[in-house]
């Protein structure tokens, strides 16, 4: 056996004696050499002439493809810059917009500003205004209230001395109203319990009647009311000039002497007071004839106001006297009346007037909390413009810094990267690289 190897591939094959032979003969044979290396001339040119063909598509096919990512990142950049531009004029834009809303927020927040502070100024002007003039009108009335408790004193003292002459006056007229009693206690004998007390009404109002044209204008009748539960026997009111001067309410009490439980005068002070208070008279009299033995009650009208505010018992014969002395004494007081109602009226106008600046002071805080209100109503929708106008600031930063990524990655984007992990595009361009010395395909 005989080894042969290939000049061409290198590989080792075995042949027999007698193909070695035969290949031997073969060799030797010219023909046969010039045919084969003509056959290996045409091999070659054909093998070149292919990878002419194939490196002249792919390298057209190259460069078409080259262009295109050319032209695709001149697009690229062209609509990088344009957007940067866009960009650019955006921000610009923005900023201006937010800018002159600030500033309108600024002027609206100076206008209120100058709006309030001159509402507090015209407020308070307004409040020492109106002080002023509660004061002096107070003033005025305190000096006027002066002088009529003034007037009041004087009235008083010439009335506690007509009184005392009065006191005089019927002192001596109560010798003659002794025979008066003792007709009262003869005709008590003669008549029951209930004609004593009903002859004691009688006799009162008729002993008024007599009088009568001294009074014009009295209302003296019987107390017919017990809606509160009780009533006296007569209500005496007087007027002039429409003014109520002096009202009285009068209890008539009498018994017989042979009345078994004998009752005191002191047993109807309270009941007297009570009616008085009831139908509202100043006065309360108790015309009595009880207690016939008592010194006290006999000497004249006794006063009993240090047990119920203006009382007073008196026997029958006073009864007239009683009467026009609590009408003279109180005809004094009817000037004092009348300009107390006139100051209670002057006071009711300080009242309006107060309660008027006191509603003056109510609405002016209402209106002022209720621009309050609307001034920091408009503060939050400035605010809320303003928060508005920061997020669309912040999407437009967002867009320019993803734009600024686009570009950095378009940027960094090389031959290099391209053909990573693609052996076959990487050949191809380092044959181009190399065919044109680096050049365009630089990594």
């Amino acid at each position: 056996m005989k080894e042969l190897k290939c000049p061409k591939c290198g590989s080792v094959f075995s042949v027999d004696e007698a193909d070695y032979a035969s290949i031997v003969n073969q060799v030797k044979n010219a023909e046969f050499a010039s045919e084969v290396n003509r056959r290996l001339q045409e091999l070659h040119q054909q093998h070149l002439a292919e990878q002419q063909t194939a490196e002249a598509k792919l390298e057209k096919n190259y460069l078409m493809e080259l262009g295109k990512k050319d032209q695709d990142l001149n697009r690229k950049e062209l609509e990088i810059t344009q957007l940067k531009k866009d960009l650019q004029n955006i921000g610009q834009q923005k900023k201006s917009e937010m800018d002159l809303a600030l500033a309108e927020k600024d002027k609206t927040i100076n206008e209120l500003r100058a709006q309030i502070a001159q509402s507090n100024n015209q407020q308070q002007l307004a409040v020492m205004e109106v002080r002023q003039k509660a004061q002096s009108v107070l003033n005025q009335k305190d000096v006027e209230i002066t002088k009529l408790k003034s007037d009041v004193q004087a009235q008083k003292m010439e009335a506690d001395s007509k009184m005392a002459v009065l006191k005089e006056q019927y002192e001596g007229k109560l010798k003659n109203a002794q025979d008066q009693v003792d007709y009262y206690k003869d005709l008590k004998t003669k008549m029951s319990t209930k004609m004593v007390g009903e002859t004691l009404e009688i006799h009162c109002s008729t002993e008024f009647n007599r009088v009568r044209p001294l009074f014009p204008n009295a209302y003296f009748e019987k107390d017919n009311d017990a809606s509160g539960g009780s009533k006296g026997d007569f209500i005496f009111r007087d007027y002039e000039d429409g003014i109520e001067y002096v009202s009285i309410m009068f209890e008539m009490k009498n018994e017989m002497d042979e009345t078994s439980t004998k009752h005191k005068n002191e047993d109807f002070f309270k009941k007297l007071d009570t009616d008085r208070n009831t139908k509202k008279c100043e006065f309360a009299v108790l015309v009595s004839l009880l207690e016939p033995e008592s010194e006290l009650y006999n000497t004249g009208i006794v006063d009993v106001s240090h047990r119920y505010p203006k009382m007073y018992v008196i026997r029958p014969q006073f009864f007239i006297p009683l009467i026009t002395l609590l009408v003279q004494t109180s005809k004094k007081s009817l000037d004092y009346k009348r300009q107390l109602a006139i100051a209670q009226s002057q006071s009711l106008d300080v009242t309006r007037f107060e309660q008027q600046l006191l509603d003056f002071k109510d609405k002016f805080g209402r209106n002022y909390r209720l621009a309050s209100e609307k001034f920091q109503k408009a503060i939050e929708e400035i605010d809320k413009s303003i928060d508005h106008l920061q997020k669309i600031k912040e999407a437009l930063i967002g867009s320019e810094n993803n734009l600024r990524l686009a570009n950095d990655k378009a940027e960094d984007l090389t031959i290099k990267k391209l053909t990573h992990n693609n052996p076959t595009m990487k050949a191809k361009f380092e044959e181009a690289r190399a065919k044109n010395d680096g050049g365009l395909f630089d990594d």
